[in-house]
Parts: structure tokens; C-alpha cells; sequence
């Protein structure tokens, strides 16, 4: 009988920590990318854009075909009353009972010249689809930012739980050792309290930084569309062995490479065709037309092999009086794209100056961190002999521990801080995508 329970209660903790390892994934940053670029909402939603611009461009260029309409009609008459203007015979003669109509039509209309309108239209449209594009291709690029900083976040909250359960671990034991100097009468029961403290304030900082994880992780697995139920864990070696190259260093590669503001300058394109669009007005329009007529009135005429062709011309007289408003709005139109440009063009390079200082920093800080965790070594060794001499207090040795705790998680996060400004960069420059290979997905 006990054996049977043993036997369940293993089959029972393995399943559980099948569970759980079933749970826990394990993600490169490209996949992460690759993955959020192909399983997006945001990407389907630019995507659905670009297509819906693709098609309203080929309903634009099928209004430079001709129209051709067929139509027929076949009506029944009741009790018509015919009268014959010509050919009339001077006997009197029944008139024929006329109670059908049918008529059969082929008309074609080859648009010839409409002002450019047809042209411009087409232009119009080609730019707008090429903005769209662009637009998504920029879209692409801020989530795969996105997925960069909460790869990053992720990994930094897994590494300060790590060092802080490292540390905890040692402040435990700190306290089960004053526990017994407190019971012996060596230290005052004041130094066992503010090493409890310390534990509890260390627990304090895990227990905050498990939600931080939790938050992030819930934002990543859900901008991945996996199952939510999904536990991420980072590897350190894509930190440890990342290796980061063509670093820019103006905002040059910004104005050449930039999806927004490649998209502006089609809009800006698009708009001087809405101008000449608008000017399309005070021309005629001419066209070809053509047509095939069968009709039959029933025992009074057939007519066959009617066929007509011709040039047909329409000038809206009005236009010259009213359209001068619609050109004036295009323009303005045009030029509130020219401004939009300008604008952008100088967010950007504040953009770039500031990605460019923050990777230096990020730099410099790593530097910084590693010396400090060279100090803060020594001085907690420093101190805690001190400390086991009778030379220094417990305040001392408690405060030199958390200084040292602090450089460790410094220098364990600052190369993924660097990683993070250096991708900011790349993001700020328009060069992200090139680094993921955007053109396969």
C-alpha cells in the first residue's frame, strides 16, 4: 500500500514538472522577431493597408480602358396605335397589330484626353501604394524594437532574481549565524534584527522584480501570439556573445534609409498629382465612341447592322469659376506634406543625436560598473574582516553587502543595456530590419 502511494505520488511530481518544462520556452531574438513579424496584429493590419492600396491603384488604372456596355430590351405593347408618316398607300389597308418592341445595343466609349486627369490619377495612386509600403515596412521595424526591449527587459529581470537569490541565500545564512552570536551574548539582539531586515528587504526586491518579469513576459508572449500560459526564458549567451557592428555615427543612414520618411516623400509625390488632378478641369474631355443598334417593332420595321462611331467632347463651362478653390486646396494639401517632411526631418536627427549619446553612455557605464564591482568586492572583504576583528559595526558590513549586491546587477545588466541603445540606434537610423532580414519575411 505504501508503495502504491510512493508510486503515485512520483508519477504525480513528474507530470507536475512535465507541466511546468512544457511551459518554459526558450527564444533567440531573431525567432522572437521572426515570429512577431509573421504572427503580429500590427502586421496584419499594415499589411491589409498595403493591399488595400494595391487594389484601389488597379480600379485607378481601369478607368484607362474602354467601356463597353451591352444592353437589350424586349417589350410587350398593348393596343399601340401606329401611324405612318411616309410610304403611306393610297388603299385603305389595315394597319398591322404592333405589340412587341425589341432592341438590341453595343456601346464603347475609348477615353482620349481628359486633361492628364486619367494620368495623374494613376500617379496619385502608385505614390499613396508606395507610401503604404513604406508604412508598413516602418511598422515592421517598431515591432521588432518592441520585441528587442522586452527581450532585453525580460533577460534583466531574470538576472537580478538570479544575483538576488544569490544574495539571499548568503543573508540567510548571515542571520541563522548572528541568531546564534545574539543566543551566545556576542552581538547585540539590535544586529540580528538588521540582518533579518536585510532579508526581508532582499525578499521585498524579488518578490518586485517577479512582477516586473511576469508583466513582460505577459506583453512579449501575447506580441508573439503564444499561448499565454507561456513561461519565456532568455539565454545569456545571446547577450554574452553578441556582437555589434557598422555602429552609425550621424544622422546620415537616418535620412537615407527612414520608412517613414520614405513614406512621406511618396505622399509628397502623390500630392503634386492631386494638383494636376485638380487642374484637369478646365480641359475637355474627349473620347472615341462606337456602337452596333438592332431593332425590331413588330410587323411595322427591322433595322439591322446599325453601326455608329464618332468623337464625343464634354467642357464643363462652371469649372473655370469654381475649381480655382479645388486647386487651391491641393496645393495646400501639398504643402502641408512639405511641412510634415520638414518636421520629420528634424525629429529625426534629434532622434539619432540622442540614440548616438545614449550608446556612448551605455558604453561608458559598462566600464564604470566593472571597476565598481572590482571596489565593491574588495571593500565588502575589507569590511568583513574588519567586522570578524572587531573594527567595524554591522551597519558597515550590511551596507558594504548591498553596494556590492548593487554592482554585480549593474554589471550583469549593463551589456544588455548596450544591446538595447545599440538597437535603438539601428531603429533611429532605418538600418534594424537589415540586421533581421526583413526582405524574407
Amino acid at each position: 500500500m505504501k508503495v502504491s502511494q510512493l508510486m503515485l505520488f512520483g508519477i504525480f511530481f513528474i507530470g507536475i514538472s512535465s507541466i511546468e518544462a512544457q511551459e518554459k520556452t526558450s527564444l533567440t531574438l531573431d525567432e522572437a522577431i521572426h515570429m512577431a513579424w509573421l504572427k503580429s496584429n500590427d502586421i496584419s493590419l499594415a499589411n491589409t493597408k498595403v493591399a488595400t492600396k494595391k487594389y484601389e491603384l488597379q480600379s485607378v488604372k481601369n478607368s484607362q480602358y474602354p467601356d463597353l456596355k451591352v444592353s437589350g430590351q424586349y417589350q410587350r405593347l398593348a393596343k399601340a396605335s401606329v401611324n405612318l408618316k411616309i410610304n403611306k398607300s393610297s388603299t385603305a389597308e389595315p394597319m398591322p397589330v404592333v405589340d412587341q418592341l425589341m432592341i438590341g445595343q453595343v456601346n464603347a466609349n475609348v477615353p482620349v484626353f481628359a486633361g492628364f486627369k486619367i494620368q495623374n490619377s494613376i500617379k496619385f495612386s502608385e505614390n499613396l501604394y508606395q507610401a503604404e509600403n513604406a508604412t508598413a515596412s516602418q511598422a515592421k521595424e517598431e515591432i521588432a524594437l518592441k520585441v528587442i526591449n522586452s527581450y532585453a527587459n525580460l533577460y534583466k529581470s531574470q538576472k537580478t532574481i538570479e544575483l538576488l537569490k544569490e544574495n539571499q541565500k548568503s543573508a540567510q545564512q548571515r542571520v541563522a549565524d548572528f541568531s546564534d552570536l545574539e543566543k551566545n551574548g556576542v552581538i547585540p539582539r539590535n544586529d540580528l534584527l538588521k540582518s533579518q531586515l536585510q532579508v526581508s528587504k532582499i525578499q521585498l526586491s524579488i518578490d518586485q522584480e517577479n512582477n516586473n518579469l511576469n508583466v513582460v513576459n505577459f506583453y512579449l508572449v501575447t506580441l508573439l501570439k503564444l499561448p499565454v500560459t507561456t513561461k519565456l526564458e532568455i539565454r545569456e549567451s545571446d547577450f554574452a556573445n553578441f556582437q555589434m557592428d557598422n555602429i552609425p555615427t550621424n544622422e546620415e543612414p537616418a535620412l537615407q534609409n527612414r520608412k517613414d520618411l520614405e513614406a512621406i516623400r511618396f505622399q509628397e509625390k502623390a500630392s503634386k498629382a492631386n494638383i494636376k488632378m485638380a487642374k484637369s478641369a478646365y480641359y475637355p474631355a474627349i473620347s472615341l465612341i462606337g456602337g452596333y443598334t438592332a431593332l425590331d417593332l413588330k410587323n411595322v420595321i427591322t433595322v439591322q447592322n446599325a453601326m455608329n462611331f464618332g468623337v464625343g467632347i464634354s467642357y464643363d463651362i462652371s469649372s473655370i469659376l469654381k475649381n480655382g478653390t479645388l486647386v487651391k486646396l491641393a496645393e495646400s494639401k501639398s504643402l502641408e506634406v512639405q511641412n510634415s517632411q520638414a518636421v520629420l526631418t528634424d525629429y529625426i536627427k534629434m532622434q539619432v543625436e540622442k540614440a548616438i549619446e545614449d550608446y556612448d553612455l551605455a558604453l561608458k557605464q559598462n566600464e564604470v560598473y566593472a571597476q565598481a564591482v572590482e571596489q565593491s568586492t574588495e571593500n565588502y572583504r575589507i569590511i568583513k574582516d574588519k567586522y570578524d576583528n572587531g573594527l567595524s559595526d554591522t551597519n558597515d558590513l550590511l551596507e558594504a553587502d548591498v553596494e556590492q549586491l548593487g554592482s554585480k546587477i549593474n554589471k550583469a545588466l549593463a551589456k544588455a543595456n548596450i544591446i538595447q541603445k545599440y538597437y535603438e540606434l539601428l531603429s533611429v537610423t532605418g538600418q534594424l530590419s537589415q540586421s533581421f532580414n526583413l526582405s524574407k519575411i
